[in-house]
């Protein structure tokens, strides 16, 4: 499976960063709203909590999936040495969730800075147009 990008495709501020992976990263991306069946009987139960990111091998959700996200971009080198550093710390796991989970429970306040029309609320406004 080509290593993919899941997350909310209806939050202006999820797409953002979804878009800065996809110029900075060779992951697809694919919203909540596109999940094909196969893709989604790999993820969680509560999928829709928290981005992912899906290998092969391996379901990284939430704080890891960005973290995983973020080692494969351009920056990779800098970026694994950072979390490589950060790993060996015992707390680092839990405080990476907790900063995914603040930012998480934040981002319609964060979307007002940085944000994107998501694809799925530009294919309700264009069904909209038509129907008139």
């Amino acid at each position: 499976m080509e290593p993919t990008f899941v997350y909310d495709d209806d939050c202006g501020f999820c797409t953002w960063w979804a878009d800065q992976f996809a110029e900075r990263t060779d992951l697809r991306m694919v919203g909540f709203s596109e999940l094909a069946p196969e893709l989604r009987d790999r993820l969680p139960d509560d999928y829709e909590t928290c981005a992912h990111l899906v290998t092969d091998d391996e379901v990284y959700s939430c704080g890891a999936s960005v973290e995983q996200a973020l080692v494969r971009t351009t920056l990779a080198a800098e970026a694994a040495q950072v979390v490589d550093f950060l790993r060996q710390f015992e707390d680092y796991e839990r405080l990476r969730e907790r900063a995914y989970r603040w930012v998480a429970d934040r981002r319609d306040k964060l979307g007002l800075v940085v944000s994107t029309t998501p694809a799925a609320q530009r294919d309700r406004e264009d069904e909209s147009r038509g129907d008139e």
